[in-house]
Order: structure tokens, then sequence, then C-alpha cells
């Protein structure tokens, strides 16, 4: 079976599906894509890290976000918003469907962390910026690559599919670290949602926006992909309409459900803080 058999590709089927071919930027490499298509009545800008069997990185040819694909998505976001200085503030689509970070010892000695921590804090100072950042997870949303490309957005949408998985970590790896089974591991996140991987578990956090329910996510047609759009709008409208923090994150009525414990410390933090000035 060869490696391009065995790869995830909803991220380039969703980028090509969403953006019709428009506007297409060379990123400098094949795992990054980039284009500036309309949504709605604007122009948003879509990023896509997609699998590249030739990556120079061979720890980075399955979707990884390596060392590579981080400073490139750190480069496209930081265009966007020097692009919008002194005028709209465009939005920024990261579609994602990413294994994980490229684990390997060039990575580590070139600096993983800091490829990584560069795409998040670019996400992160759109965001700040006023640019609507949505997410929108159509695969594998895994470890540090999740961290990195997504999950600094505003507003995260989901597709509802088995394929859809959101954790710190893959199953294997997991199963390793706390010295047990994939099976024990898949065993305790039916029990513990914060434990489990799959998109509805997820959802019970309070942590999407939206889990989009009834779509063709590997072959998505024409009526699935017109209620993406409309999905992403209604997010971007969502967002320019509220803050550009993530508190949403810790209101919703699924957050303030399953993570109450979570919401009660970070109360407690902030009464502490603001005492003490």
């Amino acid at each position: 079976m060869s490696l391009d058999s065995m790869l995830s590709h909803r991220g380039g089927i969703w980028f090509d599906a969403l953006t019709n071919g428009a506007g297409v930027i060379d990123s400098g490499l094949r795992s990054v894509r980039v284009a500036d298509a309309a949504l709605g009545s604007e122009v948003a800008r879509f990023i896509a890290v997609v699998p590249d069997a030739q990556n120079r990185f061979p720890r980075a040819r399955a979707g990884e976000v390596g060392l590579d694909e981080g400073w490139a998505l750190a480069r496209h976001v930081h265009a966007t918003f020097a692009q919008s200085a002194g005028g709209a503030r465009r939005p920024i689509i990261a579609i994602v469907d990413v294994s994980s970070q490229a684990y390997g010892r060039r990575e580590e000695l070139l600096g993983i962390h800091l490829a990584c921590a560069a795409a998040a804090d670019a996400y992160a100072s759109a965001r700040l910026a006023g640019h609507p950042v949505i997410a929108l997870l159509v695969g594998k949303a895994m470890s540090g690559a999740f961290l990195a490309h997504g999950y600094q957005a505003n507003r995260i949408l989901a597709l509802d599919s088995p394929q859809v998985m959101v954790h710190a970590m893959g199953k294997q790896a997991a199963a390793r670290v706390t010295r047990s089974s994939v099976e024990k591991m898949e065993e305790l996140g039916e029990k513990i949602a914060p434990m489990a991987y799959d998109i509805r578990s997820y959802a019970k956090l309070g942590l999407l926006y939206k889990l989009v329910e009834g779509i063709d996510a590997d072959a998505p047609g024409r009526t699935d992909v017109e209620r993406v759009r409309a999905e992403l709008m209604s997010a971007i409208t969502d967002t320019r309409a509220g803050s550009s923090d993530l508190a949403n994150r810790l209101s919703s009525p699924a957050a303030r459900k399953m993570r109450a414990a979570s919401v009660e410390v970070r109360r407690r933090l902030a009464e502490q803080w603001n005492a003490r000035s």
C-alpha cells in the first residue's frame, strides 16, 4: 500500500470546493495551500495544510505541521492583516485536517516549537486585530498541529463525521505514554468526554460554534458546499458582533455544564488577581 493511499485528502478537497480554484496564491510549498476567494459579499483568505508525499522533511509528509508549514502559515496569516491595514478586516478561514506536528530529530534541532508558535501567534494576532478567524474541521485536528492551525480561531466549526477527531495526541501515542492499550483509551473516552476523540464528544465541551450535520465530508456536493459556506458566513457575522477574545468557549451552555470546574477556577483566579491589584 502506497503512502498516498493512506493519507487523508479532506483538507485539499474542501479547500478546492470552497475556493472553486479562485485566487490561488503560491505558498512556496505543496503542503500549504492559500487562496483569496469570495465568501458571500467579501473576499476571505482560505488556508489549508495538506499531505505532500515528497516533502523534504519525511516527518511532515502525511499532513503534519512541520517546520516549513509552521513558518508558511505564519507568513500568510501575517500578510493578510498587513494587507488590510487601515481597511476592512478580511475573514481568515483555516481548513483543518492535520494529524499532528512533525516529530523528528531534525524538527527538534531546527525549532519545531518556534515554527508552530509563530503560526499560533499569527492567528491570534489576526484575531485580536479584528479579523474574523474561523476554523473548519473537516478531518483530524490533533496535537500541536491544531494549536498551530485552527485553535486560535474566534469560532470553530466541525463536520459531523467519524473521521473528524480532536485530541492532544493520537490513540497509539496516548496508549504508550499511559502504558495502556488503545482499547483502554477508547473505553475511557466513552466515559470521560475530554479523553474521547470523536467530534460529538468534543462538541459537549462547548468549544464548537457549530457541529454541521448531514454533510458528505469526503465527496461534498454543491448543496453540501453551499451549506458549509452559509455556516462560515454565519460564524463571521457572529464573530464581528462579539469580542476578539475566546471567552465564548467558556460561556456556552455546554461549557457551563461540562466545564463548570474550569469556569469556577478561572473565576476565583480572576477574583484573587483583581484583589491584589
